[in-house]
């Protein structure tokens, strides 16, 4: 371990340091350390990691042997997973492994999507229908738990706009309660796959079909505990279609901090449905400028009708968009402490773009967010007559901004980082060493988390993301930056992230830039994307350096979409103008995808050079396992590359491809289908 002085006077010998992990604690002996200066520490003793997170704690000067100015700044902790995709603090259940007593929906061959189909937006591709009185889904719990996610779909009301119904929870044979589903935030209508196109309003083809209800429990159930759904004589929705249950022991809620100055002191009140805004924004403002040292939002429902931002006292342009900085916010924990929007964003009114919405936070540097939930009032992406998402968290930024355990639902978008620069030009400034971890996004109408407008050095790490409308992940590196040579999106991570059931666009993507890595993730059942994409379209600046995607496990991922005309790889890189360089894909699995595994698609640029290493491909459903479409230019090197049960063959070169795969025996294709010929 290395310890740096941050001190004016130098430190003897024999001061303690310690790392705490799990229930092992290492310790070593300090040597001398001179001011300003730093000095490795040896520890004695080994922690064996295990598959999942850990939390390693270290302490400088663990015995108080030092005199310092500062006692407070000897403690550093940061959390760790091993393997692949997020460290969960739920348990996941498919309803279909269970037993029940209803119908198994299973998706067709290509997993076809946009028509209602519940199998293709079901987790696995398989759910289950209830339709009659006394019909259950049920399983047994693997660990205790005192909370409940239920994905399911409900049917809309008939005139649109959703409707509330319930299903029956019984633990171990003996009722427990009712659990209210909703189908408000789901079932978006139409046969375009441009997203302001659809409607809330029925008619036709549906997509969009399910929404999450989560109830918090009054006694922890333990382990071994057999839960059952079970559609009751009240229970009367037409049908209920149930995908997975989400199983976790929820921790109390936290108790304040002593610095941290309660949203009450400013007039707020739980669970009273008045709207609390007022009060979260003149405690947030206390914060900004200095009169408390931070926000705490307690246990309780707040509910929240305008964003949280700084008011501009220029009012420089027709809409607010200048974010808060400099604020900490604190909450009681993101199943206790939830802020929650009921008006339509573009009828709230307020200072800021109703895109933006009517809910969450504006956010222009340094700012520390955590431990609270923002439920959004969202039900379509736009059109509608200009209906809008809104945006849970959207801003400059800044520097040093880190956001943790934040769940946010129904939103168009969870974060969006990054401005226009032509927005307040003298308040322009990229993201920089951003930090979100812990997140729960679900349930949106466009992205998870994006990284544009030059966002760098950032990280998204150990969060969940199911059900988004657009990518999950995703950088673009966008042109709309104050210098366009520089201003790049770069050196950003996705790390052991999970994501589930993007009901449009990709798992993760990137668009431009360099340095920019995404690994350990799983991504699990895109409907009609890649699992991950690198691709010049949306106009990025150029790629260059290297992009690293490195040991991650895509499992039914790939798809069709643009009326069903193409068909996307699991892992699909696009040069559609510029070209994509410096590509490595290693140490990755890919199964059962509904196309290709890899796919080098028809563009205008080349992809040079790519290199693939130690990846596994299998079940290329209906496609290849590493296709070169007619019109891709570049080369790939393949090297320990294991292909099996690819319907079209392992390697697939088109007619007029020239693109060029060394290391592996390709094959021409004779006769593939247009829509795998190019755009």
């Amino acid at each position: 371990m290395k310890l740096h002085n941050r001190g004016t006077s130098a430190v003897n010998a024999g001061s303690v340091t310690r790392l705490t992990v799990g229930d092992k604690t290492l310790s070593g002996t300090a040597p001398a350390i001179a001011a300003g200066a730093s000095a490795g520490v040896d520890l004695a003793g080994r922690w064996t990691a295990t598959s999942g997170g850990a939390t390693l704690t270290a302490t400088a000067d663990a015995t108080d042997v030092v005199d310092e100015t500062n006692e407070d700044n000897n403690v550093f902790a940061r959390s760790i997973v091993v393997g692949r995709g997020a460290a969960a603090p739920y348990v996941e259940y498919e309803v279909e492994d269970g037993k029940y007593d209803g119908t198994l929906l299973e998706a067709d061959a290509e997993r076809t999507f946009g028509h209602t189909n519940f199998a293709t937006e079901s987790s696995g591709r398989k759910s289950v229908r209830l339709t009659s009185t006394g019909q259950y889904a049920e399983f047994t719990s693997a660990g205790a738990a005192n909370s409940i996610v239920v994905r399911n779909s409900i049917p809309d009301a008939p005139g649109g706009g959703g409707q509330q119904k319930t299903l029956s929870l019984y633990a171990d044979g003996k009722f427990v309660q009712k659990l209210t589903l909703s189908s408000k935030h789901s079932w978006l209508y139409g046969n375009t796959d441009q997203p302001e196109g659809l409607t809330n309003t029925p008619g036709g083809d549906a997509r969009r079909l399910f929404d999450e209800s989560h109830a918090l429990l009054t006694q922890t159930y333990p382990k071994g505990t057999t839960f059952r759904l079970q559609r009751d004589a009240g229970d009367d929705a037409a049908y209920y279609v149930l995908d997975l249950v989400d199983l976790e022991q929820v921790a109390p809620a936290a108790s304040k901090p002593a610095a941290c100055t309660s949203i009450t002191e400013y007039g707020a009140i739980p669970n009273d449905g008045i709207d609390d805004a007022n009060a979260i924004q003149k405690a947030v403002t206390a914060d900004q400028n200095g009169d408390i040292d931070c926000v705490w939002i307690p246990a309780g429902q707040w509910r929240q009708e305008k964003k949280i931002l700084t008011d501009d006292p220029q009012n420089r342009g027709q809409y607010n968009q200048v974010g808060i900085r400099d604020v900490t916010i604190r909450g009681a924990g993101m199943w206790h402490a939830q802020l929650y929007s009921l008006i339509p964003p573009q009828d709230a009114g307020g200072i800021n773009h109703p895109h933006e919405g009517n809910f969450g936070f504006d956010i222009d540097d340094n700012t520390k967010i955590s431990d609270i939930a923002v439920f959004g009032s969202g039900t379509i992406r736009g059109g509608d007559g200009n209906a809008e998402g809104g945006v849970g968290l959207n801003g400059r930024f800044g520097n040093n901004t880190k956001i943790a355990n934040v769940w946010i639902e129904h939103a168009n978008v969870g974060a969006w980082v990054g401005r226009d620069y032509s927005n307040i030009p003298e308040l322009w400034g990229p993201g920089d060493g951003l930090e979100f971890s812990g997140m729960r996004i679900r349930n949106t109408y466009a992205d998870g988390i994006n990284f544009t407008n030059g966002t760098r050095n950032s990280t998204v790490f150990n969060s969940s993301f199911r059900n988004t409308g657009d990518d999950a992940l995703a950088v673009w590196a966008n042109k709309y930056v104050k210098d366009p040579s520089v201003d790049i999106g770069h050196d950003n991570a996705f790390r052991n992230n999970t994501v589930q059931l993007p009901w449009r666009a990709n798992g993760i993507a990137v668009y431009g830039g360099y340095g920019n890595k995404i690994e350990n993730n799983l991504i699990h059942d895109t409907m009609n994307y890649p699992g991950i994409m690198l691709a010049t379209d949306h106009d990025p600046l150029p790629f260059s350096g290297q992009t690293l995607i490195a040991n991650n496990g895509l499992y039914r991922t790939g798809g069709a979409f643009w009326n069903e005309d193409q068909e996307f790889g699991a892992i699909t890189l696009f040069a559609q103008g510029p070209d994509i360089p410096g590509v490595t894909i290693r140490d990755t699995d890919i199964h059962d995808s509904t196309y290709d595994g890899i796919q080098f698609k028809t563009g205008g640029g080349a992809i040079p050079d790519a290199k693939i290493s130690n990846v596994t491909i299998s079940k290329s459903n209906n496609g290849s396992g590493i296709l070169a479409m007619g019109g891709a230019r570049g080369s790939a090197t393949l090297t320990h590359v294991k292909i099996s049960d690819s319907r079209d063959g392992d390697i697939l070169v088109e007619p007029g491809s020239q693109f060029v795969i060394h290391g592996g025996a390709a094959q021409a294709a004779p006769g593939v289908p247009g829509t795998r010929q190019g755009l």
